[in-house]
């Protein structure tokens, strides 16, 4: 794998992909060490992942610049996904040893208990927009549950990815934790392999619905947070100003290359000023983004943007700023406007993953929300909005697993998603993720005869 900085186009590295029979070999090791690790005291398990975290924070500097110069992420984003990361691995230590089991009423002779238990083999394949954050939520939860773990972290960023997990494997058993190097195929090959009881996978809905189908075949757990399209909801009655900068801040931030990037804007046009408003201040936004944005991951990506932004000129969008990549080293596109959308276009069909702020004008709330929840993807989307009737409408009747009022990024510490259709299964992050990686186990208890 050879990997180029995607603000210069110059070489960073060049990674070897493990082989097959190294990648089953690593199985091999993470199966050998599950019954011990499954073993190992819960509290103990958490001590190690605090020991971890320590050390990640020590290294927040270095894995911040590694993240830089493969992703182009820009760096004080990049170290605020490594203290993300931090944090994350300090809550699962926490949570881990109160990680739930209880007992049912029974007859009164015999106890009946549900216990929790680690599911095995946990593949863990993580992307390239937040890898060091991801990939804390995703290990310290496997592991924290006695689980052991195979690491791939994303080919376009394999050298953060290993130096976060290698962090986290010093302190840990050998085979509890072992990281491969590796592109699609290896990914493929862990997917279907019959030593593995779990595949997590953050990343693309096409690779998300391969690995379902592998998983299905043996019968193994796919735990997925794939692609999104998330709308955003702009009620009449809202400040446009204010809108617009949450538009743009859902559509510009990382250069768009975020899983809940506001992908789809929908403007009730039942006030024309407002409307006209609301993109003047847009499009004021986008020029002011355009010295904030770090460059699209690579050329690959840059492509697929531009695509789906000359597909909608195509089809009758206009726009409003940015549109066309500059020149130069790099692979940098503009925050771009566009207006005069239609639902036909790629750009409200398909995720675009990019800075591009997609606008289409609809009637009135009602045909906002109906547009909004038409859409094969469910993971997330916000509502701006003053009424708080429309806000209740919007939670209940958008089909996603994450519903943002007059925010369109935060939440709690903890917060869990659960991501619909084309966008995966099963909850990430959270409490809930811990019983995501554990299986219960039902046991009748009764006294011998007498």
């Amino acid at each position: 794998m050879t990997i180029h900085d995607p603000r210069t186009g110059e070489l960073v590295g060049r990674t070897p992909i493990a082989t097959a029979s190294e990648c089953d070999a690593a199985i091999a090791r993470a199966r050998g060490a599950a019954a011990g690790w499954a073993r190992t005291p819960a509290g103990e398990r958490a001590a190690v992942l605090t020991s971890a975290a320590a050390d990640v924070r020590a290294a927040a500097d270095e894995l911040a610049e590694l993240n830089e110069r493969e992703t182009g992420k820009l760096r004080a984003d990049a170290r605020g996904g490594v203290d993300a990361a931090v944090s994350t691995l300090v809550q699962y230590a926490e949570l881990g040893p109160l990680h739930r089991g209880r007992s049912l009423h029974g007859n009164w002779s015999a106890t009946d208990l549900m216990v929790p238990g680690p599911r095995g083999v946990v593949a863990v394949l993580t992307p390239w927009n937040d890898p060091v954050a991801v990939a804390a939520g995703l290990l310290g939860a496997a592991l924290v549950t006695g689980n052991t773990v195979v690491h791939k972290p994303s080919e376009r960023c394999p050298a953060t990815g290993r130096r976060f997990a290698e962090l986290l494997a010093q302190h840990l058993p050998k085979g509890v934790l072992e990281i491969l190097d590796g592109d699609a195929t290896i990914g493929a090959q862990l997917a279907a392999a019959g030593d593995v009881d779990v595949v997590a996978h953050v990343g693309s809905s096409v690779t998300g619905r391969a690995i379902t189908r592998a998983c299905a075949e043996r019968g193994a757990k796919a735990l997925l947070e794939n692609g999104g399209n998330d709308a955003l909801v702009v009620d009449a009655g809202i400040d446009p100003g204010w809108a617009a900068a949450q538009a743009a801040l859902g559509s510009f931030a990382n250069a768009g290359q975020i899983c809940v990037s506001v992908e789809r804007i929908f403007v009730v046009g039942a006030v024309e000023a407002m409307v006209e408003a609301f993109i003047r201040a847009l499009v004021d936004e986008a020029e002011s983004w355009a010295e904030r944005i770090g460059p699209l991951v690579d050329e690959r990506q840059r492509e697929q943007v531009h695509r789906h932004v000359t597909d909608a000129v195509k089809r009758g969008a206009t726009v409003a700023a940015g549109g066309e990549a500059p020149s130069g080293p790099g692979t940098f596109y503009p925050p771009t406007v566009l207006t005069d959308c239609t639902k036909d276009m790629l750009v409200f069909q398909e995720e675009t993953f990019g800075p591009v702020a997609a606008v289409r004008v609809v009637p009135d709330f009602d045909a906002a929300i109906t547009e909004a929840a038409d859409d094969r993807y469910g993971l997330a989307a916000s509502v701006l909005t003053p009424d708080m009737g429309h806000a209740q409408q919007a939670w209940r009747d958008l089909p996603v697993g994450t519903v943002k009022i007059n925010d369109v990024f935060g939440g709690a510490p903890g917060g869990a998603s659960q991501p619909r259709k084309a966008s995966g299964s099963g909850f990430g992050f959270g409490p809930e993720l811990l019983d995501e990686m554990t299986t219960m186990k039902v046991v009748h208890w009764s006294p011998p005869p007498t």
